[in-house]
C-alpha cells in the first residue's frame, strides 16, 4: 500500500487530512463547452494571484475561501442548469450502475455520508477510512467507478430510458 500523503501536487494542489470528510463532485467529459470551462480557469488564476499578494494570512485565507466558494458555485450552477453535451446519467439504468458503484467502496475504502446523482454529473460526501487510503485513493475511487462502469453504461446509452433522481444513501426523492 502507498504511504498516505497530507498533502500533495497533481494539477492542482491536495490537501487530505486525515480523518477528514470529503464533498467531491466528478461529472461527464464534454459536460460543459471547453471556452466556458478556460474562462472560469482563467477568472480563477487572477484571483489567486490577487489573493497571493495580500500580506495578512488571516485576509488572504479568507478571501481563498470565498473565491474557492463562488468558483465551485458557478461550476455547479452550469452544471445544474447545462443543455450542453451529454446527460446520460439521468437515463434510470445509468444512474442505477454510478450508484452501485459508489455503494461498492462503502465500509471498504470509505464511509459513505450521501451522494447526488444529477443527469452530467454527481456530487459524493465520505470519510476515507484511515488504514485503508493511500495518497491517490480519492482520484483512484473516481478512476475505479469510472472504468467499471464504461461497459455497462455503453450499453445503456443507445436505450435513451430516462429518469433522473438524487440519493441520500439508500432514500430517493
Amino acid at each position: 500500500m502507498k504511504i498516505f500523503k497530507t498533502y500533495y501536487r497533481r494539477n492542482l494542489p491536495h490537501y487530505q487530512p486525515l480523518g477528514y470528510t470529503y464533498f467531491v463532485t466528478y461529472r461527464l467529459n464534454g459536460s460543459l463547452p471547453l471556452e466556458v470551462i478556460k474562462k472560469l480557469k482563467g477568472e480563477r488564476e487572477k484571483q489567486l494571484k490577487e489573493i497571493a499578494g495580500i500580506s495578512d494570512k488571516s485576509i488572504q485565507q479568507e478571501k481563498y475561501k470565498k473565491m474557492q466558494s463562488v468558483y465551485f458555485g458557478k461550476f455547479d450552477k452550469l452544471l445544474d442548469a447545462s443543455d450542453y453535451g451529454p446527460t446520460w446519467i439521468k437515463q434510470k439504468e445509468i444512474a442505477q450502475i454510478v450508484k452501485d458503484a459508489i455503494n461498492f467502496y462503502d465500509k471498504k475504502k470509505y464511509d459513505l455520508i450521501c451522494y447526488t446523482i444529477m443527469s452530467n454529473h454527481v456530487h459524493q460526501i465520505f470519510t476515507p477510512i484511515v488504514g485503508r487510503i493511500s495518497d491517490s485513493t480519492n482520484q483512484q475511487n473516481v478512476d475505479q467507478i469510472s472504468a467499471s462502469t464504461d461497459q455497462q453504461i455503453e450499453a445503456e446509452v443507445s436505450r435513451n430510458r430516462v429518469s433522473g433522481y438524487i440519493v441520500i444513501k439508500n432514500l430517493y426523492w
